[in-house]
């Protein structure tokens, strides 16, 4: 049984890469979409917002000589083109889903209207919102924080490649330890690499946990709504 009605999935754009180094990967695709597809037969209205970094990421694009804007913006586009080919697996496997983005591509996406978003998840549609908020400087960890409260998600899942929070890098540090539960403030006190400062203080500010878990195990996304107790949450 699941324990939240309503959700919003952070995904990296990197997690589609699957082995690959770059782009997208069907099998990782399709598989995401499987487990999504086993949440909604539970009941549970899901909204994902989904990066960019598998294609392009507006900060490596600055530290190469692109304009920081120009760079956010080529990154929001990698946001819409991983949008679509999730939104592809997800109807391929039977599951209703729309795609809204923050940059206005009429051709290929709705724009994004917070009560149509909302409307959309009340008729049992997932909801893939693409292209960050439309602003550059902002991240795609600030769109899920911002989008999460407008449309009133009860939690943020943030699946990731690890299985949690840690103290320091565990590839690098054999001795590092894993939180099962943090505070807001110790995840800014301490610097860790959750989400970005800015998404962090939103969620800190209205009350929104964060559970923080291993998209590469089969089934996990699943036990996460269902209340398992897997990962790191924040609160």
């Amino acid at each position: 049984m699941a324990k939240y009605k309503r959700i919003l999935l952070k995904l990296s754009g990197e997690s589609l890469m699957g082995v690959e180094g770059y782009g997208i990967s069907l099998e990782v695709s399709h598989r995401i979409a499987n487990e999504v597809k086993a949440i909604v037969g539970l009941g549970v209205e899901i909204a994902i917002v989904i990066g960019g970094g598998n294609i392009f990421r507006g900060l490596s694009g600055a530290e190469k000589g692109i304009d920081r804007a120009t760079g956010d913006y080529m990154g929001m586009l990698a946001t819409v083109i991983n949008a679509m080919a999730l939104q592809d697996a997800l109807e391929k496997a039977g599951v209703h889903t729309r795609v809204l983005s923050a940059l206005q591509i009429h051709q290929v996406v709705e724009p994004y209207i917070r009560r149509r978003a909302i409307r959309h998840l009340e008729k049992g549609r997932v909801v893939i919102f693409a292209a960050g908020t439309g602003n550059p400087f902002f991240t795609t960890d600030t769109a899920a924080s911002l989008r999460a409260m407008e449309i009133k998600a009860e939690v943020i899942f943030k699946a990731t490649k690890v299985d949690g929070i840690y103290d320091k890098d565990p590839k690098k540090f054999p001795d590092a330890k894993r939180y099962e539960t943090l505070k807001f403030m110790d995840v800014l006190n301490q610097g860790l690499q959750v989400m970005d400062s800015t998404s962090i203080s939103l969620c800190m500010d209205n009350k929104l946990p964060i559970v923080v878990f291993d998209l590469f195990r089969d089934g996990n996304i699943k036990r996460a709504i269902t209340g398992e107790n897997i990962g790191t949450t924040v609160s």
